[in-house]
């Protein structure tokens, strides 16, 4: 079938993500010598100067890997939790009903640094000097802006002048929007890893010393510092349409580390697919698979009404599922051996008929049944309105399009010649999130906008606890053979897009490109992760690529249909080792800025 753009074929090393520049800076890293984890950390890096409208260092990252040497999978959780005293009474005594979905109350420790220094430090094989330069670069001399980003910033000037000034200071140089396509620089967050850098070298020449004193640098350092002093003294405008001051303190950055976990993981039709724990919405891949098990997707085209609809109507039962029972299991039980086994997948599937459903159906599991009644009277449906001017949520491009600005986060997928393989979702931090801190360059996270302020749920704020994330990169073994590193930006959408892509490469042969060109759908039938999460029941968008015939089908099922222009939904990457040793990537076109590498 025809394409946008070749599927990359090599057998070296491959690196695709969501902005060129960073797949080039995760390319070079293989090219000095160094494996899957020093790219994808330097490409992560030049995320955060290239795409700040959707990562940043203060953010957050899980990753999900298989190792050569190790010959096995690891999640690495780099997802900060609450801080101690971000307690439900503490929210209840400003008055509020939710956490706000920007400012500073809604930040937990940020975990994307720590985790990236933890991935260095055991699996990679360079100096941090190499893997930082390109980041300090660009941040230094400049990089060409993304229109998207300036436009983002654009509708920001009210907020950036008025509130957030140190914002204005980093973001509105001279007072002036920066434009599109023109070198932009941000020589504070260069300094600041500068600095980091020039502290991890004073360490000693050790390589994995270094990097450890980057990392005390960031949690027990002149960073951790910083944030609890800007917390501490700062009041800032946020969602709720007043000023609050951060509960971050610098105890809470240095009693936090990054952790090192078991995939969660499911068989399908001879693959085993790996996933981040409970305390993420990864385990919604796993349970929808389950449940289409029983289905035959591949007697569905690969673009046929018939297979958006089953697999919509598969992720709305495991979306309700996540809805009512998903939380950090350090705090909450789970039942999740019952969630993917084969007679639950069994009984939802019985619930999937040629009818859009349009009810939030989670499955009642004994032990939980209050739990799910109250998951159900806390829904929101579509209607309300945010206040107060800040910009809320995670900057997706199915809450964006109506707003005239599309984003998301990022994504990377990395596989090297020793048969090394990540697939990571940096995210948070973005420059709409939370005020710069004007020391560092950057702002701090919003993620603690996922927690509820209601009592006995799982997803209820807690000291200490993370909050149940929407990043979820994949990774998937076909045969017991390591073969494929997955992922996409997009909050709620991810597992959505990436299941269309993972069961076109599973059940109709394609390869990566094929599948990721063809037309994406997903649903907001369940309440969304982010401020203000609303539920949409019975939506279904659908690329209007999808044809005529088809739209009017999923319309004559029922479905509540927004048609969404081609080329506007989603933003997967993927890379692939073939039985052959082949290397392969594939990154979609969609926004004219994802791109594989590979040689």
């Amino acid at each position: 079938m025809f394409t946008t753009r070749p599927e990359i074929l090599g057998t070296f090393g491959v690196v695709t993500s969501t902005h060129w520049l960073a797949s080039a800076s995760g390319m070079a890293m293989l090219e000095k010598g160094g494996n899957a984890f020093d790219a994808c950390a330097a490409a992560a890096f030049v995320l955060q100067v290239v795409e700040p409208h959707l990562v940043g260092p203060a953010g957050d990252m899980p990753a999900v890997f298989y190792s050569a040497k190790t010959e096995k999978v690891e999640v690495l959780c780099g997802q900060g939790p609450a801080p101690m005293a971000a307690t439900i009474d503490a929210f209840k005594a400003l008055g509020l009903d939710m956490v706000p979905g920007s400012g500073l109350l809604a930040t937990v420790v940020p975990g994307a640094f720590g985790g990236w220094m933890t991935l260095l430090r055991d699996h990679g094989r360079l100096k941090l000097r190499e893997v930082l330069e390109p980041a300090i670069h660009y941040f230094e001399n400049g990089h060409p802006m993304l229109p998207r980003v300036s436009d983002t910033i654009a509708g920001l000037t009210d907020l950036f002048t008025n509130e957030w000034t140190t914002s204005g200071d980093v973001y509105l140089p001279g007072g002036n929007v920066p434009k599109g396509r023109e070198l932009f620089r941000n020589r504070a967050a260069a300094e600041t890893y500068k600095r980091i850098l020039s502290e991890a070298e004073a360490a000693g020449s050790d390589r994995q010393g270094q990097i450890q004193a980057a990392y005390d640098a960031w949690y027990k350092g002149f960073v951790a510092e910083a944030m609890d002093r800007f917390c501490r003294t700062t009041e800032a405008m946020d969602s709720s349409g007043r000023r609050h001051g951060g509960l971050l303190t610098a105890d809470d950055m240095a009693r936090w580390t990054p952790s090192y976990e078991t995939p969660a993981s499911v068989s399908y039709h001879g693959w085993e697919v790996f996933k981040a724990g409970i305390w993420s919405q990864g385990p919604v891949f796993l349970q929808t698979l389950k449940i289409l098990e029983g289905i035959d997707i591949a007697g569905m085209g690969p673009a046929s009404p018939e297979f958006v609809h089953h697999v919509a109507e598969a992720l709305k039962l495991a979306f309700a599922d996540r809805e009512a029972y998903y939380g950090d299991p350090d705090f909450v039980s789970v039942p999740y051996a019952t969630l993917i086994s084969e007679d639950y997948a069994r009984g939802r599937r019985n619930l999937i008929t040629d009818r859009a459903s349009h009810d939030l159906r989670p499955g009642m599991i004994a032990g939980h049944e209050e739990q799910v009644r109250r998951t159900l009277a806390g829904v929101r449906i579509v209607g309300s309105t945010t206040s107060g001017g800040a910009t809320v949520g995670e900057p997706t491009i199915a809450s964006m399009v109506a707003a005239g600005r599309r984003g998301d986060t990022v994504h990377i997928d990395v596989i090297d010649k020793w048969g090394n393989m990540i697939a990571a979702t940096p995210s948070g931090g973005w420059l709409q999130s939370s005020p710069v801190i004007p020391e560092l360059g950057f702002p701090l996270n919003s993620r603690a906008q996922m927690f509820w302020l209601e009592e006995g749920l799982p997803s209820s704020l807690a000291p200490g606890k993370r909050p149940r994330t929407t990043l979820s990169p994949t990774l998937a073994f076909e045969n017991g053979e390591p073969r494929l590193a997955f992922g996409t930006p997009g909050g709620d959408q991810q597992e959505q897009w990436q299941m269309g892509l993972f069961l076109r490469r599973v059940h109709h042969g394609l390869n990566l490109q094929e599948a990721i060109d063809l037309p994406l759908f997903h649903t907001q039938h369940f309440p969304l992760s982010f401020y203000p999460r609303e539920a949409k029941p019975g939506h279904l968008a659908v690329e209007e690529s999808l044809g005529a015939h088809a739209l009017a089908d999923l319309k004559a099922r029922g479905h509540a249909l927004e048609v969404a222009p081609e080329w506007t939904i989603g933003r997967l990457t993927a890379a692939e080792k073939s039985r052959d040793g082949l290397l392969r990537a594939a990154a979609t076109p969609r926004l004219m800025q994802a791109y594989a590498i590979g040689r």
